[in-house]
């Protein structure tokens, strides 16, 4: 396969920022006050890179539009769910290709949606082109492992598990094999969302979002294929800080998906799969109106948060507003994963200016 025209296109033409508009958290273009030239030459060399190989598939970045509807129902329900563990080769960022892990050859994987009472009927395959085994732990689960031990899959092996969810919040899963951090690394960490029996309250638009950190024996930038570097995941210094498995992967910049309008009000899932680093959830430009912490539904929310840590291994749920018109950034407020390893998404607000709350001179 070729690579995505269009990507490489958009992404190589942007302006180029610079370091001080870091610290004040400018909002000019959806990307170039976030980012720098190249790669960080700090004298470490690296090793060569192979040549990028043939993608299996053109994007393995989550559409964070696919959350399935809010749950109207007031009974328990049966919830049919099917993974597929797969590793796909794709591209990080145009020109840099990478061996990803997947659910379903997407990054985070799909967003599972329950309600307190159901019970999950679980498929977890594993495709017959993998390399290694996979397997599923789930944060929802009270049972031994998640759920890793029972859904342990070798290539082309299907295997299944029963479970019910007796507690509400916004929970992430992942594979737990041996090399936990490795699998993770790669991509294979989700949600699932266990609403309480009286529903979450009514918003006009939901997005589902995930971070996680990669590892590779190349610097962020090198055109090649990046192979899995095992020593610098040991000492938790990534390659990249990718939100939705690539770089800068939502937004005017890349993936527009992310619309809303200036009078509605959002809902974001914001998943951390680590497997080592924190995230700081911010919006620039704006609050989380609300903030369940760590996805702990049960609790009361937070009210008019400027940033919120996200532990890895867990999930926040989150509110705003955006009543002015334009892009605000999503970012890690860790900012050098931002302008150095692509921890970015941008909202984009559309709607009628608002000169009373945002009124910038001519």
């Amino acid at each position: 396969m070729t690579y995505t025209t269009t990507r490489r296109r958009v992404l190589q033409g942007m302006a180029v920022g610079t370091a001080g508009a870091l610290a004040g958290c400018t909002v000019g273009s959806p990307t170039n006050d976030l980012q720098v030239s190249g790669p960080l030459d700090v004298g470490i060399d690296e090793p060569s890179l192979g040549a990028a190989k043939p993608v299996d598939v053109d994007r393995v970045a989550a559409d964070p539009r696919d959350v399935p509807k809010p749950i109207t129902r007031s009974e328990p329900a049966t919830i049919p769910v099917e993974l597929e563990t797969r590793e796909v080769v794709a591209e990080i960022e145009p020109g840099v290709t990478f061996t990803y892990m997947t659910f379903n050859d997407q990054v985070p994987g799909p967003f599972i949606r329950t309600r307190v009472g159901d019970t999950v009927e679980l498929t977890v395959r594993n495709h017959e082109s993998s390399t290694m085994a996979h397997n599923v732990d789930f944060h929802a689960v009270r049972g031994p492992g998640g759920g890793a031990e029972a859904t342990t899959v070798n290539p082309g092996e299907e295997k299944h598990l029963r479970f019910k969810v007796t507690f509400p919040g916004a929970f992430v899963y992942h594979c737990a094999v041996a090399n936990v951090d490795y699998h993770i690394s790669s991509g294979m960490f989700g949600l699932i969302l266990v609403e309480p029996e009286e529903g979450l309250p009514e918003v006009d638009r939901e997005f589902y979002l995930g971070q996680m950190e990669v590892y590779t024996n190349g610097t962020a930038g090198d055109e090649g294929h990046h192979e899995f570097d095992f020593e610098k995941m040991a000492a938790e210094n990534p390659t990249y800080v990718l939100i939705n498995g690539e770089k800068q992967a939502i937004g005017p910049q890349n993936y527009d998906e992310m619309r809303v309008r200036t009078d509605e009000t959002v809902r974001i899932y914001y998943a951390v799969g680590g497997p080592n680093l924190f995230s700081s959830f911010h919006a620039i430009g704006g609050v989380w109106d609300e903030v369940y912490a760590q996805g702990a539904l049960a609790s009361e929310p937070q009210r008019y948060v400027q940033t919120t840590p996200v532990l890895a291994g867990s999930a926040a749920v989150v509110t705003a507003q955006f009543p002015v018109p334009g892009d605000y950034k999503l970012v890690d407020h860790a900012l050098s994963r931002v302008a150095r390893k692509g921890a970015l998404a941008v909202l984009s607000a559309e709607g009628p200016a608002n000169d009373e709350l945002f009124d910038p001179e001519e």
